[in-house]
C-alpha cells in the first residue's frame, strides 16, 4: 500500500507515503521493494481490519494499492485504464468512453469490469494470468490507448502532457500501468463531500448513466450486501485473461 495521508482532514494538504513509519505495531505486514536507485523500501501491507484501522489512524482516507503481489511485485494481476476528462468534458463523456474502451476489450475477449473512481472518472480493468511484466503490460495498455484514441478522435486523447491535451475530450490514461503507480483502490472513499466510494459498477448501470454521487459512504454498505461484491472476478484464479497471446 502506498499512504496518503490527510494529517489535517479531508480537505487539506495531503503527501504520499511509500515506506512503513516507526514505530508501528509488530503485527503490520511489510513487502520489500527494490526500486531503480536501489533502495529498497518496506511497504505496509493491509490484509486484514486491525490493519486497515492502523492505516486509517495515520490519516490514510482513500488507499492506494501496488499492482503485484509481495513475491514478485514486477508481474501484475490486471491491467486498466483511468478515463479521466479534461476540461470541458461532461462525466456523460466519461460514461460513453467507458462503453468504447468495454466494446474494444470485448472484441478481443478480454474479461472488462467498471468502477467509479469516486472523483471524477472511471477505472476499467481487466484480470490477466499472471506472467507478463509491469513494462509488458503498459505496453499492452499503450498500443491499445492509443488505438482508442484514433478510432474516437473527437471523444478520447491518449496524449499525457497536460497542456496538450484537447479541451472536451476523456483521457484513456494507460501510463498508471507503469511500474511503481497505483490508483484509489476499489471501495475506496474519497476526500469529497458526501464521501464518494470508488464502487464497481455493472455495464448496464454505465449505459443507464451512473453517476460519481450516487455512490457513498452511507449507501455503499447496503448496495454490497444487496448485489455482492462486483468486484470479486477480479480477485480469481479462473477466468483470467492470457495477455501473452498479444505480446
Amino acid at each position: 500500500m502506498v499512504m496518503k495521508r490527510y494529517p489535517n482532514g479531508a480537505y487539506k494538504e495531503f503527501f504520499f507515503m511509500k515506506r512503513a513509519p516507526s514505530p508501528r505495531p509488530e503485527w503490520i505486514e511489510l513487502c520489500p521493494i527494490r526500486h531503480s536507485s536501489g533502495n529498497t523500501i518496506d511497504f505496509p501491507m493491509i490484509q486484514d481490519m486491525p490493519s486497515l484501522l492502523w492505516v486509517i489512524n495515520l490519516g490514510c482516507i482513500d488507499l492506494n494499492q501496488w499492482y503485484a503481489r509481495c513475491d514478485d511485485v514486477d508481474r501484475p494481476d490486471y491491467l486498466h485504464f483511468d478515463l479521466d476528462p479534461t476540461p470541458g468534458a461532461s462525466f456523460a463523456a466519461v460514461l460513453e468512453s467507458a462503453l468504447a474502451v468495454h466494446e474494444a476489450l470485448e472484441t478481443l475477449r478480454m474479461p472488462n469490469f467498471a468502477k467509479t473512481t469516486g472523483s471524477r472518472g472511471i477505472h476499467i480493468y481487466v484480470p490477466i494470468a499472471r506472467g507478463p511484466t509491469q513494462k509488458q503490460v503498459w505496453t499492452f495498455s499503450k498500443a491499445l490507448g492509443l488505438s482508442l484514441a484514433a478510432q474516437h478522435p473527437k471523444l478520447l486523447t491518449a496524449i499525457y502532457k497536460t497542456e496538450k491535451r484537447p479541451r472536451g475530450h476523456v483521457l484513456v490514461d494507460y501510463n498508471q500501468n507503469a511500474w511503481g503507480r497505483t490508483l484509489a483502490s476499489v471501495y475506496s472513499v474519497r476526500p469529497k463531500r458526501r464521501a464518494p466510494v470508488s464502487t464497481p459498477l455493472t455495464w448496464r448501470e454505465v449505459e443507464r448513466g451512473a453517476q460519481i454521487e450516487d455512490f457513498r459512504i452511507d449507501n455503499v454498505p447496503a448496495r454490497v450486501r444487496k448485489l455482492g461484491d462486483l468486484w470479486k472476478p477480479l480477485l480469481e484464479p479462473r477466468g483470467r485473461f492470457k495477455l501473452e497471446k498479444y505480446l
